[in-house]
């Protein structure tokens, strides 16, 4: 005898499976559930379930536009209860989403109370706030009860709810969505609905249209708080072809209430003295004003903006936020320039059309391609919402004609309903009535006898199978389905159109001028200083150029480096060169001062310990400089390759063995030679053409010894001849011009110099 079903072992439904695939499958089940369910919008309507069900709850609820207010909690609860089984807290979210008008080009809920603000404030808790449907809501609901969308159960199976929405409005590029699914995502700015229909009734007209066309009618982005789209038509035409792609999104200057044309474009403010502040009336898509407001102000206390002087928020229901300059001598475009640069007032606003086709597939679509699917979805609409009406009028027309009857034999009507005991039967039989058309006699009430006269009967009919005849031939042609679209599209368009307050096109798209030339260095003072390195690493800016002799202070056990002071403005760069063959950068503005010793310049830069600064430069752009080893090797290196952007430096010559970097020579366009002197007192001039121009590396050789290295080193010109000091406090310079006996290729042994050459063989 069998065992009974629940005497079953429950081990018995274990199925053994291998663990990979029996997770690859659960997480395939997953992630296709957040892919379809969660995170990407159908294109049809352009919504997520979330919303979809929050919007048919509002209108189970009847919150229609002119309606009265329902608090947020109730429709969150009736929503979470009926239709959406999870958290009020995200569906509170969903709905003040679609509430925002900073949020939403196009709200589809109308919210009394704090529904937050574009500051980055949150919204009040759902207690306390209260919704209904806007008109735009609506419109994209249209047509739910006349057989245009299929209603699916809901999660318990007590409700029916939509399976879409079949509203005309075309929500998915209205308001956009964004969303992270499993391995894909979405992200779909707003666009203008006038622009939209102008694109789709293009392509309905010209189904191969061309890419080119549909942008000249569908500019781009038009975001709720405006702004402006600076990338040039072109890049923009080749994101919505491909359906991937980025723009970038500034703030707009504008001050309103100033009457010069060009300032009021430009933001400008002018006050009193030469002086002005700008003016920023919109901001980036999705940039909280206080976020961007606390950017500039760090901005200023860091330092990265000294040309700035101060920010206000001046705004009430509209944006006003003022830049204050530094001086009326800062230029207003440098400073924009500078914002876009440091701060979120530009941003990068993705475009990514990953969305559902009607097979609940999900893909990236490009314009012509998403128009086209929901042009089809729209003509599909029109034909399930002809055919329901056409089984409307086929009903009615029934009943008519029964009335017709009922009305030319009234009187016989009367008798059987008064004298037979089930007078439908004999109705039907003697009238050759359906059983309708005698269930509805039967159910009419007498007052109604009255209005039964057949001339209204007959134009009633007369007229629904004419209104028959117009639908069967909207149903058997394409072409009127198409006219009738058009039609639909072009009374939508009305009430969008760019004459009025919604349908006006908020964000600007216009191609940015060229870039104002931007560093660092021109938001800092100009002004002169004297910089001074002392032999162990001190380093400080005196104001002004002083004598690069002057007697400088240093600190017990220190003095001066064995080369000279400098003269620079505190918009250079000085370069710093240690022994190791490191090349460090560091701004003149950011020295310490000079009413002390200075600082020691490892605080700033991470020059190694054991290693010595040979030369100190201020950075010109063309600047050559040669560089040359104590083991007689060198090459020749431009400034711009040498700039080191962090304070670790740039290993600019590669060194072997115990061998230091020994000199750094600046080659002025007249120097054509090169003198080199050992340790060994041998001399030898070459030309500087034989030695090659490097980014990095250990260089050639430029003079071979046998015993010790490199002792001196100085670019010449040739027909000058060769020059070196004769010692002594005389300060006399001798200079010798016949170096022929000296000149050979690179890499000789040389000579002896000329009589009267230094002893310790420097040039």
């Amino acid at each position: 005898m069998p065992a009974p079903e629940d005497d079953k072992d429950p081990f018995d439904a274990i199925v053994d499976t291998p663990f990979d695939s029996a997770l690859s499958e659960r997480y395939l089940v997953y992630a296709l559930s957040t892919i379809t369910a969660r995170s990407l919008p159908d294109l049809r309507d352009g919504l997520k379930p979330v919303h979809r069900r929050l919007l048919w709850g509002m209108r189970q609820l009847r919150l229609p536009p002119d309606g009265p207010y329902k608090k947020c909690a109730r429709i969150t609860g009736d929503v979470m209860g009926k239709y959406h089984p999870h958290g009020n807290l995200a569906l509170y979210d969903a709905l003040v989403r679609l509430a925002q008008p900073f949020t939403l080009r196009y709200p589809l809920v109308d919210g009394q109370g704090n529904f937050g603000n574009i500051d980055g404030d949150g919204a009040a808790a759902e207690r306390y706030t209260e919704a209904r449907l806007t008109r735009t809501a609506v419109s994209l609901m249209d047509g739910l009860d006349e057989g245009t969308v299929d209603f699916v159960p809901t999660y318990n199976n007590e409700e029916e709810e939509p399976a879409l929405f079949p509203g005309l409005f075309p929500n998915l590029l209205a308001n956009g969505a964004a969303g992270i699914a499993v391995g894909m995502a979405t992200s779909i700015p707003s666009h203008n609905v006038a622009e939209v229909i102008d694109a789709t009734l293009e392509l309905i007209d010209n189904p191969h249209v061309t890419h080119a066309r549909l942008m000249e009618l569908f500019k781009g982005p038009d975001l709720a708080t405006g702004g402006l789209i600076v990338d040039s038509a072109e890049s923009i035409a080749a994101a919505y072809e491909t359906g991937r792609g980025s723009f970038r999104v500034r703030g707009r200057f504008f001050a309103e209430e100033v009457k010069d044309e060009a300032d009021r474009v430009a933001g400008i403010e002018r006050l009193g003295g030469g002086q002005y502040q700008l003016v920023i009336s919109e901001i980036p898509y999705m940039v909280p004003k206080g976020k961007l407001i606390e950017q500039i102000a760090q901005a200023i206390a860091d330092r990265k903006l000294p040309i700035l002087e101060d920010v206000r928020d001046e705004s009430d229901e509209r944006v006003r936020i003022v830049i204050v300059p530094k001086s009326r001598n800062v230029d207003p475009e440098l400073l924009k320039e500078s914002l876009y640069r440091l701060t979120d007032l530009e941003t990068r606003l993705s475009l990514n059309l990953n969305v559902l086709d009607a097979s609940r597939t999900p893909m990236v679509m490009g314009l012509h391609e998403l128009l086209s699917n929901w042009t089809a979805h729209q003509i599909d609409i029109l034909q399930r919402r002809t055919q329901h009406r056409l089984a409307k009028i086929a009903d009615r027309l029934e009943l008519v004609a029964g009335y017709i009857i009922a009305f030319l034999n009234l009187d016989r009507v009367i008798q059987i309903i008064r004298t037979e005991d089930e007078p439908k039967p004999v109705m039907i039989a003697e009238f050759e009535l359906t059983d309708r058309q005698a269930e509805a006699i039967l159910n009419m009430r007498l007052r109604s006898l009255r209005k039964l006269e057949e001339m209204e009967l007959r134009r009633e009919q007369d007229a629904l199978a004419a209104e028959r005849d117009e639908l069967e031939k909207l149903l058997a042609s394409p072409a009127r389905q198409r006219t009738r679209l058009k039609r639909d599209l072009a009374a939508l368009r009305q009430e969008y159109g760019e004459d009025t307050a919604l349908g006006r096109r908020r964000t600007t798209i216009a191609e940015a001028a060229p870039t104002v030339e931007f560093s660092m260095d021109a938001m800092i003072e100009k002004e002169p200083v004297t910089v001074v390195l002392s032999a162990r690493g001190w380093i400080r800016a005196a104001r002004g150029h002083l004598p690069l002799e002057s007697d400088w202070k240093f600190k017990e056990g220190d003095g001066p480096a064995e080369f000279p002071a400098v003269h620079a403005q505190t918009t250079d760069k000085i370069m710093l060169i240690a022994d190791d063959g490191r090349f460090f950068t560091v701004g003149a503005d950011k020295l310490p001062g000079a009413r002390g010793f200075g600082e020691p310049i490892r605080n700033t830069l991470d020059i190694d310990a054991s290693a010595q600064i040979v030369a100190m430069l201020v950075y010109r752009p063309g600047l050559k400089l040669l560089l040359a080893s104590s083991e007689g090797r060198g090459f020749l290196a431009m400034a711009e390759e040498l700039i080191a952007e962090t304070r670790k430096g740039r290993q600019v010559m590669n060194l072997r063995g115990e061998a230091r970097l020994a000199a750094v020579r600046v080659v002025l366009p007249e120097h054509d030679h090169l003198a080199v002197v050992g340790d060994n007192r041998k001399l030898v001039v070459f030309n500087i053409e034989e030695l090659p121009v490097m980014a990095r590396g250990q260089g050639v050789t430029l003079q071979r010894y046998r015993d010790g290295g490199l002792a001196g080193v100085r670019p010449i010109t040739l027909a000058e001849g060769l020059a070196w000091e004769m010692g002594g406090d005389s300060g006399r310079v001798r200079t010798e011009k016949d170096i022929h006996l000296w000149k050979v290729a690179r890499g000789a042994a040389g000579r002896l110099p000329p009589q009267g050459f230094p002893r310790d063989n420097k040039i």
